[in-house]
């Protein structure tokens, strides 16, 4: 998304040192089907990087998350957006989060900082971030026990790239798809042996390395890779409201992640693939500066803790079969088998004096089978399961005692078909169909959608989508039984309803609008009743999100190109036990978010550019007595090849050192730079 020159011409150069010979494992991903349009050139010999179109590098962009299946934008009925790992290191993004910043159809901006450790949060059409489902490859990794998943955990060294799927996405990938979908695609083994290493250092005491190796000899390929990543993040601010100015304290993290991933070819169309992520993360917890008005309001009760501490370690394992049937290749049956143990300690030492565990362990199957029976029509269909038993305690010091909050399990299955035809070759459909079966009393679920797309002409491309989601009640929501929390194993599944239309137009050969207009919405909404004799968890809430999604790429001259991208969300409160609550605006869901850039791209990767994030006034409470006032930000982003093998990248960001808060009491961490530097040999 963010660049269209370089990016996509390295990838060109990338294709044409691999040569596809039969029997590798390249040969065995899922099916794509192949146009004139994106048909690469012959890769029999290396040739000199390729000048593409923005729209070509936009179309031809490879997702996997709308088919369940390789494909492409240009396939695609649902809009479906993009950031490549040439992309991320243009930008200096440090992790997944990061990265997700100049992304339309999204919110991405940390809950509570900027800072390369802060809390992530997603907001996808009127959704939060339990709604959203976030992929490893493919398949889910979302907390149970407490729902979501923090995308900060993810360094950006392991990225291939990153797939934003707003809509929903249950029809293929089961429950917490309301809002939408983003997929983490991880590198893959180059053929040719290859190491990259490099480090990164910036303000307030960043300090990065990375080395990554990967290569093929035979039939095994690989990538190791390790990345440390450590910050102090005491830069100063203030806070207005609470009279306050100071340092942040006790804000410091250190990560440690690796990543494993091994590739055999058991034979000419059978692959093996084992993958292992351990993301390791000791960070402060800063707190935030109390706010006194409103009385009781959003910030009133925060606290700065100087020595409270989160700890997580977290791995991510799985192993995957390809198999190509038949003769040809449009007919391939994946099998993934996976085992994720997610831990995560807290130790506040301030207040509460108590530690605090939450446990997850997880097991998953996939089975699919990706065909293309007749030249016009693709059916994957298949079959999910997945255990997952969480376990979150506290451990009170002051009275030495342990108290559980729930020990639990879900079991979830799920058969799933998705049938795409093309009848003509300007006009395509799909349908899909879903049923979820869980050991939750309420948890089955049934999930269609259909989509179609119509080119008017060579330029213009109309699509529409409707798809069903559903999100089941986390344990924490069930069972939860410890201070004031009490959970509720009644709940019955949240519920949306997507729709969208919306068209692709080019603009000559320089450029091309993406624009789409979207309904969302999500009944049975689970929220914490007090209105109640016993509070506890209820199917209390609706909420309808309408908005747009806008989205422009241009070459505005040879390696010159911009972007703007526009998001409007206004998801209003259509259900709730507090009838000041209806008919307001869901809080900080509604902010409307724009970004631009203006870039100069070379296909040898020089770039430079200016990007812009602006994000509008939004409401933090449901009632909107409350709100947090919009900001804008400018980013400096350079990437310098040095050499063939060194490569010199930096970036100035918030070069106006304007200064906000995401949630009251929580600041921001103002300007701040970095400088890094790789070499590949």
């Amino acid at each position: 998304m963010l660049t269209a020159g370089y990016a996509y011409a390295n990838q060109i150069s990338q294709i044409s040192e691999f040569p596809q010979h039969e029997g590798t494992a390249r040969d065995l991903q899922p099916v794509v089907q192949v146009t004139p349009e994106n048909t690469p050139a012959s890769t029999e010999e290396k040739e000199p990087p390729i000048e593409l179109t923005v729209i070509d590098k936009l179309l031809n962009e490879p997702v996997y998350s709308p088919f369940r299946r390789e494909g492409t934008v240009r396939d695609s009925t649902r809009p479906v957006y993009v950031i490549t790992g040439e992309e991320m290191e243009a930008q200096g993004a440090k992790t997944v989060t990061e990265a997700l910043k100049f992304l339309p159809g999204i919110l991405p901006d940390g809950t509570v900082g900027t800072e390369v450790n802060a809390l992530s949060g997603q907001f996808i059409r009127g959704s939060n971030s339990a709604q959203v489902l976030i992929l490893l490859d493919g398949r889910p990794i979302n907390e149970l026990g407490s729902g979501g998943f923090d995308l900060s955990e993810f360094t950006t060294n392991i990225v291939e790239r990153v797939e934003v799927l707003p809509g929903g996405g249950s029809t293929l990938y089961g429950s917490d798809a309301i809002g939408g979908v983003i997929n983490i695609i991880t590198r893959r083994p180059r053929e040719k042996v290859t190491t990259q290493a490099g480090v990164n250092f910036g303000a307030y005491g960043l300090n990065q390395q990375t080395i990554n190796s990967s290569g093929k000899i035979g039939d095994i390929g690989w990538v190791v890779g390790y990345n440390r990543t450590q910050a102090e993040n005491n830069y100063p601010f203030s806070i207005p409201e609470a009279n306050f100015q100071g340092t942040r304290e006790n804000n410091d993290v250190l990560y440690n992640n690796f990543n494993v991933k091994l590739e055999t070819n058991l034979s000419s169309r059978n692959t093996l693939t084992l993958s292992t992520l351990y993301l390791g993360k000791d960070q402060g917890v800063p707190g935030g500066v109390p706010i006194p008005e409103p009385l009781y309001g959003q910030g009133y009760f925060n606290l700065l803790t100087e020595s409270d501490r989160k700890y997580t370690d977290q791995v991510l394992t799985d192993l995957t079969w390809n198999s190509k049937l038949g003769n040809g290749n449009d007919s391939l049956l994946t099998a993934k088998v996976y085992a994720d143990f997610l831990n995560t300690r807290f130790d506040s030492r301030n207040s509460s004096q108590a530690r605090y565990d939450n446990r997850q362990a997880s097991y998953g199957l996939q089975a699919q089978h990706s065909w293309k029976f007749t030249n016009n029509q693709t059916l994957v269909y298949g079959f999910d399961y997945r255990n997952v038993s969480a376990t979150n305690s506290t451990f009170d010091f002051s009275v030495d005692t342990k108290t559980v909050t729930y020990d639990d399990n879900i079991s979830q299955g799920a058969l799933f078909a998705r049938y795409e035809i093309n009848f003509t070759p300007s006009f395509t459909a799909n349908l899909g169909l879903r049923q979820d079966f869980s050991s939750l009393t309420n948890g089955s679920f049934t999930s269609p959608s259909v989509g179609a797309k119509f080119a008017l002409t060579d330029s213009t491309t109309l699509r529409a989508n409707y798809i069903n989601n559903f999100r089941a009640p986390n344990l924490f929501n069930l069972y939860a039984n410890g201070g004031s929390y009490v959970g509720n194993p009644n709940l019955r599944p949240e519920k949306g309803d997507s729709h969208d239309i919306g068209i692709d137009q080019k603009l000559g050969d320089f450029g091309l609008l993406r624009l789409t207009y979207f309904n969302n919405t999500i009944s049975d909404l689970i929220a914490y009743n007090f209105a109640v004799p016993v509070a506890t968890y209820e199917n209390i809430g609706k909420v309808r999100t309408t908005g747009i999604e806008a989205v422009l790429n241009l070459q505005l001259a040879n390696n010159i190109y911009a972007f703007v991208g526009y998001t409007a969300n206004e998801p209003q409160i259509l259900k709730s036990t507090n009838s000041a609550e209806v008919d307001k605006e869901l809080r900080f869901a509604g902010a409307d978010s724009l970004n631009a850039g203006l870039s100069y791209e070379t296909s040898q990767g020089l770039y430079a550019g200016i990007l812009m994030h602006s994000l509008g006034t939004y409401p933090i409470n449901n009632t909107n007595t409350e709100s947090l006032p919009g900001y804008t930000t400018f980013d400096f982003k350079m990437r310098l090849p040095l050499s063939d093998n060194l490569i010199l990248t930096g970036s100035v960001d918030n070069l106006f050192d304007q200064r906000y808060q995401l949630f009251p009491g929580y600041p921001d961490g103002g300007r701040v730079f970095q400088v890094g530097l790789s070499s590949t040999f």
